[in-house]
């Protein structure tokens, strides 16, 4: 059930909100109502709802396109719909605001994504939300651009991030940054670092040098290991021999590898309590927290707590599980509709969209950068037998002038 959230800005009245948004000077509240492949899906939720219903959501004026792979088979089309059923909430939660979403289907494919986009902007759509494959994204994005008309898409690989094109998305960038500044500040200066070798692995590894760098550490160790688990060995007697110069181990991988790397770590007489065990929002998985050897690592991920309370109103309203992305589908359309209650002709501005306030939705602060990467606020976790453990709060507002 929906609570109650103020917006504040000159000349608007409090009004009943569901996401707590900041646009520069204004502050509008659009908070959440209650206190792979590159691009990472993470479900094996059923699914909720009818892939094949695109019917237009809402019966407001304005007009946003959702470009989601509603009838692409396995886990994107479960995620799809989760994340229509997302955005159908936010709409509702808002209490009906004036806007129309037009739901598109683009199965999954950039063809389709492309041929939804047309269809979309025909029909006189202002803005698109989606899709979410990265190749989707830059084949809808290549076609809004010559309409102006901007992008919020899902895509967790910032390579397809262009001016207009904004990815709402988890970026791995993101949780780099923060889980080593964390380490940094806690004195940890010399890092060994074990990497899948796949795409993200690469993706985190420019992150990472990059981060450690800034904050003056330095890596003494850094290797791939394959995602054949027996072929892991070479790559990890190699770090394991650089164990010794290092105070800080850097795994980010999910609970398939992180558990089998450390056991092959302790097999080549690393003592991992020694070294502090970092990772990224990957670690977030039941099976991290009831491995006793990762128990005290440390990891960057959004505060939960927004999630719970968003599962909860989904469970009650679709009678199932949302997918974890289904609340970026809830931001995105959240967003939309603040804007378009308050920001008028400017309300989908580059201007708009880029403030250096941001905005803050379920999973906490987030804001939209001029190359259409975000920046988040995330929380450090501790991995403990019950789950992560918050050792650093999210924060609740951007630094000014960063």
């Amino acid at each position: 059930m929906a609570t109650q959230a103020a917006i504040s800005t000159q000349g608007i009245a409090r009004r009943r909100l569901c996401v707590s948004l900041a646009i520069g000077a204004a502050a509008f509240a659009l908070a959440a109502c209650t206190s792979s492949s590159f691009d990472r899906l993470g479900t094996d939720a059923p699914p909720q709802g009818d892939a094949t219903t695109t019917a237009p959501i809402g019966a407001g004026q304005i007009r946003v396109a959702l470009i989601l792979p509603l009838s692409a088979p396995g886990n994107a089309g479960i995620a799809a719909i989760s994340m229509k059923n997302a955005a159908e909430m936010a709409l509702a939660e808002f209490k009906e605001p004036n806007v129309q979403l037009l739901v598109k289907d683009d199965a999954g494919t950039p063809q389709g994504a492309q041929a939804a986009a047309q269809q979309a902007l025909a029909e006189g759509a202002e803005l698109i939300i989606g899709p979410l494959f990265a190749q989707s994204v830059s084949a809808v994005g290549a076609l809004a651009r010559t309409r102006g008309i901007p992008v919020i898409a899902f895509s967790t690989d910032a390579s397809v991030a262009t001016r207009g094109v904004y990815l709402l998305s988890f970026l791995p960038e993101s949780d780099v940054r923060r889980i080593v500044d964390y380490a940094a500040s806690r004195g940890k200066r010399s890092y060994a670092a074990l990497l899948p070798d796949n795409a993200y692995g690469a993706v985190v590894e420019a992150a990472f040098q990059q981060a450690v760098a800034r904050r003056g550490g330095r890596v003494v160790a850094l290797e791939k290991y394959p995602l054949d688990a027996t072929r892991m060995g070479d790559s990890i007697r190699r770090v394991a021999q650089a164990a010794t110069s290092a105070d800080t181990l850097f795994i980010p991988d999910g609970a398939d590898a992180v558990p089998r790397v450390v056991q092959q770590l302790e097999a080549n007489r690393v003592n991992v309590k020694r070294l502090q065990l970092i990772g990224t929002g990957l670690w977030e998985d039941p099976r991290m927290f009831e491995n006793p050897s990762l128990t005290g690592g440390l990891y960057a991920a959004p505060d939960s707590a927004g999630f719970r309370g968003f599962a909860t109103r989904y469970r009650a309203r679709y009678g199932g599980e949302p997918v974890r992305t289904a609340t970026l589908a809830y931001d995105a359309v959240a967003l939309v509709a603040a804007l378009v209650k308050t920001q008028g002709q400017q309300r989908f501005s580059e201007q708009v969209l880029t403030g250096p306030s941001g905005f803050a939705g379920i999973d906490g602060i987030f804001r939209f950068k001029t190359d259409g990467t975000n920046e988040r606020g995330l929380a450090v976790l501790r991995v403990a037998p019950g789950g992560g453990q918050v050792v650093s709060p999210a924060p609740k507002t951007f630094a000014p002038g960063t």
